[in-house]
């Protein structure tokens, strides 16, 4: 199969799953954003050993043509720490951090922009069904400042932690810092644990959670010293930025070039 035939096959699968029918578009770009909306809404559930190869074959081409960054490739800028602009999705190196919501389930919302639907859309549905497994187990929903780890399925790093930030109503409160600052940490510490060697941080709450970036980089940046400090861990941490926005205030913070 090329990427179109395997793109097709997909969309039926999931269509006929949902005992839908729909006329699939003729161009490969909305053939993309269709796919990608039946894999956000797909509730957790198993798929046939077919499915998850063709399914595995085109991510991974996918990735492909997008593009892998490898951190043994990126430069730090400080001893253990790293700043990097682009897609989390293409990043190879231990573990990435999602921003995740109390469900843990990923976004639901078609085609959404969050770096929660990149993640579950890019890894694969398996992902999806091994949040659930680890939540039904759990017996209630995520609590704001800890973390989880699973598998990172088709994504080039080895695993995903997983985290759900504070989100902000009306003024920041030293509570919202205490939840943020949690995040950072639950993950440090979950990450060691695992014997990751290097670690990629999104900006945590700062989208759809509205905490302010630069209050947000700052905590994130002390956070992850005074963890390295205090526990000596030699854990690489990739401060990982999508918006020129948030690279300029790392890059201030981190004393960087700040090229995007």
């Amino acid at each position: 199969m090329d990427q179109s035939q395997r793109r097709k096959y997909l969309i039926d699968y999931m269509l006929d799953e949902r005992n839908a029918q729909a006329e699939i578009p003729d161009d490969g770009n909305s053939q993309k954003r269709l796919l990608r909306a039946l894999f956000n809404v797909r509730e957790p559930r198993a798929a046939s050993e077919e499915f998850l190869r063709v399914q595995g074959e085109y991510l991974r081409e996918e990735l492909r043509q997008k593009g892998i960054i490898d951190i043994a490739d990126l430069a730090p800028v400080q001893p253990d720490i790293y700043l990097w602009r682009g897609d989390i999705t293409t990043l190879k190196c231990d573990g990435i951090v999602n921003a995740a919501n109390s469900r843990l389930l990923g976004c639901f919302c078609p085609n959404h922009g969050c770096i929660d639907n990149a993640i579950h859309t890019f890894a694969g549905v398996e992902l999806r069904k091994e949040c659930e497994d680890i939540m039904k187990a759990q017996g209630h929903e995520e609590g704001a400042g800890g973390a989880k780890i699973t598998s990172s399925y088709n994504l080039p790093c080895k695993y995903i932690l997983h985290t759900v930030g504070p989100i902000i109503y009306g003024k920041l409160t030293p509570e919202h810092e205490r939840i943020l600052e949690n995040c950072y940490l639950s993950c440090l510490s979950l990450a060691d644990k695992k014997g990751l060697e290097s670690l990629a941080f999104c900006c945590i709450s700062t989208g759809e959670f509205r905490f302010p970036n630069g209050r947000a980089a700052e905590i994130a940046i002390r956070t992850v010293k005074d963890y390295k400090r205090r526990t000596a861990s030699n854990i690489k941490v990739i401060f990982n930025v999508f918006k020129e926005q948030d690279y300029e205030i790392y890059a201030r913070l981190l004393g960087a070039d700040i090229k995007a």
